[in-house]
C-alpha cells in the first residue's frame, strides 16, 4: 500500500513537511542539549522558520560535530534507549545512535513501506544476506520491516555462497537482500556446481551498499554483468544510520523515493545553496519522527541528484539518484575531478578481475595520486593496457594499475573488523 502522503500533490507534501519541521524544531529546542545550545549561541529565532523554504536560515550539522558531541544530541533519558546502533565509521570514528521503542517502530515502518515498494507481501520468503549483528542498524531494520509485513525471514548473514545456495534450495525464497557484487560470486558458485540459478525460486534482489545505476539512471556495469547472467529484478536502495530512513526504487527503476513523513532533504552546492533538480550536490537531511537522536540539516557527505518529476508508479514524492561519490572522497587527479564510484564502474566491466582495491594518497607536492590493485584470472600486460585504455576513454585519466595476489587483496578488502568490503583506502593528509 502506498502511503497517502506520497501520492499527494507537491503543494500538499510541502505543507505537510512544513508542519513536521515546526514540530522537530520545537522538540529539539526543548529536549536536545546540542541544538538548544546552538540556537542560543547563534541567536536563532525559531519563529522565523515558517517552512522548509526557510531551512537555509538554520546551521547545518556535520559528521565531526556528531562525533565530538555524540551524547549531547540525545533527547531522551539513557534508560529509554532500547537499541544501540553505530555508524560504519567510513570517514572517521563511528557514531553511536540510541533508539527508543518508538524509534524502532518508526524504523520498522520505514522498511515495511520500502519493501512493499518492491513487491514483498505477507507470506513471501526473504533471505537476508547482510549482517544482523555488530550494532548494524540496517540488518535490524530489514528484520523489523519484514516482520511487520508478515514475510518469512531467512537470516543467513553475509558471505559464503554455498550456505546461501543451500538456504535458497531448501526454503525457496523469492527475494534476497544483498550487496550486489556478491551476486556475481553467487553466479560463479552456481555455475561451478551445476546449480540452475535462472530456474531457482529467486526473482528479486534488493541491493544495498553499492550503486546499480548511472547518473542518468541507466544500469551501470555491475547491474549489466549480473543481469546478463541472472534474469532477476534488481532494486537499488540507499540509506544510512544517521537518516534511519531509506530511498528505495519502485518498478520504474528511476531513483529511490523519498518518504515525506520520515525525512526532509536538501541538495546543496559547496556554498550551501540549493542546486537545481537534476544537478549534483550534497544530500542534507532533517529527520522526522525520531525521539532519541533527531538531526537537523545533517550533511551526509553523499553527492546525489534529485529527480522531481512525478513517477509512473503514482507517487509524487521526489526521487534520489545513485550516490555518485562522497564529498570528502573527491579526487583531483591530473586536472580531472573524480569520485570513486566512477572508477568502480570501470573495473566492474571486466570479468577477468577477481578482486580490486583503490588507494588514494598525497604526492610530495600535495596533489592526489591513484593506485589500483587488481587480482585477475590471468595477469598479463595486455589486460593492464586494456584497463588503462578504458580509464582513459571513460574518465579521461590513466591511474597506476598493478597486479596483486588474490589472497592478499581478499585480506585487505574483507577486514573482519569492518562491516563492509573495503574497496577504497584513502591515505591522503586530511
Amino acid at each position: 500500500m502506498i502511503p497517502t502522503i506520497e501520492q499527494a500533490s507537491l503543494e500538499e507534501i510541502k505543507l505537510f513537511q512544513d508542519q513536521k519541521l515546526s514540530d522537530v524544531l520545537n522538540y529539539l529546542n526543548t529536549h536536545s542539549t546540542y541544538y538548544k545550545s546552538l540556537f542560543q549561541r547563534e541567536g536563532i529565532d525559531l519563529q522565523r522558520i515558517r517552512g522548509t523554504q526557510d531551512l537555509h536560515l538554520l546551521p547545518t550539522t556535520s559528521k565531526e560535530q556528531l562525533q565530538q558531541f555524540n551524547w549531547d544530541f540525545l533527547c531522551v533519558p539513557e534508560e529509554e534507549i532500547i537499541d544501540f546502533s553505530t555508524t560504519s565509521g567510513t570517514l572517521g570514528s563511528p557514531v553511536v545512535f540510541g533508539l527508543t521503542d518508538a524509534d524502532l517502530d518508526r524504523l520498522a515502518y520505514n522498511e515495511m513501506i520500502s519493501f512493499e515498494r518492491v513487491g514483498i507481501k505477507k507470506g513471501d520468503r526473504v533471505q537476508i544476506m547482510t549482517t544482523l549483528d555488530r550494532r548494524f542498524m540496517a540488518g535490524l531494520a530489514y528484520f523489523l520491516g519484514l516482520r511487520k509485513i508478515g514475510a518469512g525471514i531467512l537470516r543467513i548473514g553475509a558471505g559464503i555462497p554455498q550456505m546461501q545456495w543451500d538456504s535458497i534450495q531448501q526454503f525457496k525464497p523469492k527475494f534476497l537482500v544483498v550487496v550486489p557484487s556478491f551476486l556475481l560470486k553467487m553466479i560463479a558458485y552456481a555455475e561451478e556446481h551445476n546449480i540452475d540459478y535462472n530456474n531457482s525460486s529467486v526473482k528479486v534482489a534488493i541491493c544495498i551498499g553499492e550503486n546499480l545505476r548511472t547518473a542518468e539512471l541507466g544500469d551501470n556495469q555491475l547491474a549489466k554483468r549480473i543481469q546478463e547472467k541472472w534474469n532477476i529484478a534488481l532494486y537499488s536502495t540507499y540509506a544510512s544510520t544517521e537518516m534511519s530512513s531509506a530511498f528505495t526504487e519502485c518498478e520504474a527503476f528511476a531513483g529511490g523515493h523519498q518518504h515525506p513523513a520520515l525525512i526532509i532533504t536538501e541538495i546543496l552546492d559547496d556554498k550551501g545553496l540549493a542546486v537545481a533538480d537534476g544537478e549534483l550536490g550534497e544530500l542534507v537531511v532533517t529527520t522526522l519522527g525520531i525521539e532519541a537522536m533527531p538531526l537537523l540539516r545533517y550533511q551526509t557527505g553523499d553527492m546525489v541528484r534529485r529527480h522531481a518529476a512525478p513517477c509512473t508508479c503514482g507517487r509524487n514524492s521526489y526521487r534520489i539518484g545513485p550516490v555518485e561519490g562522497r564529498k570528502q572522497q573527491m579526487i583531483k587527479y591530473k586536472g580531472t575531478t573524480l569520485f570513486p564510484p566512477a572508477m568502480f564502474d570501470v573495473l566492474a566491466s571486466y570479468k577477468e578481475i577477481e578482486q580490486y582495491q583503490i588507494e588514494i594518497s598525497s604526492t610530495a607536492v600535495g596533489t592526489d595520486d591513484i593506485r589500483i590493485l587488481i587480482a585477475a584470472k590471468q595477469q598479463n600486460s595486455a589486460l593492464l593496457k586494456e584497463i588503462k585504455d578504458s580509464f582513459q576513454a571513460k574518465l579521461r585519466v590513466i591511474p597506476n594499475v598493478e597486479f596483486e595476489r588474490e589472497e592478499i587483496l581478499i585480506s585487505k578488502i574483507y577486514n573482519p573488523l569492518s562491516r563492509k568490503p573495503i574497496y577504497l583506502v584513502d591515505k591522503r593528509d586530511q
